[in-house]
């Protein structure tokens, strides 16, 4: 799975947000807030990722557990699914 194209993230003072570029901004119309491990995870969309992928990467780069991990990153990839942002 991957970030659509015509998605990208930005730094808007302190926040990150996705923003639709080009034809994605005809079809999509606002922006996606993120937080800190919300732009992590965006970056790994930036190329073909799976979910256990994402999900060892937040374990190297967090202080957390399996589990916890798992749950923010199915609620983040529900978030995308639900806002027709990503790729499968």
């Amino acid at each position: 799975m991957k970030a659509k194209d015509g998605f990208l993230m930005r730094k808007v003072g302190e926040r990150r947000v996705v923003v639709p570029v080009g034809e994605a901004s005809e079809s999509f119309r606002g922006m996606l807030n993120l937080n800190e491990t919300g732009a992590f995870l965006w970056n790994l969309l930036s190329g073909d990722t799976t979910e256990e992928e994402m999900l060892d990467a937040m374990l190297a780069e967090y202080d957390t557990n399996r589990e916890e991990a798992k749950k923010g990153i199915e609620k983040f990839l529900q978030k995308l699914r639900e806002t027709g942002i990503l790729e499968e």
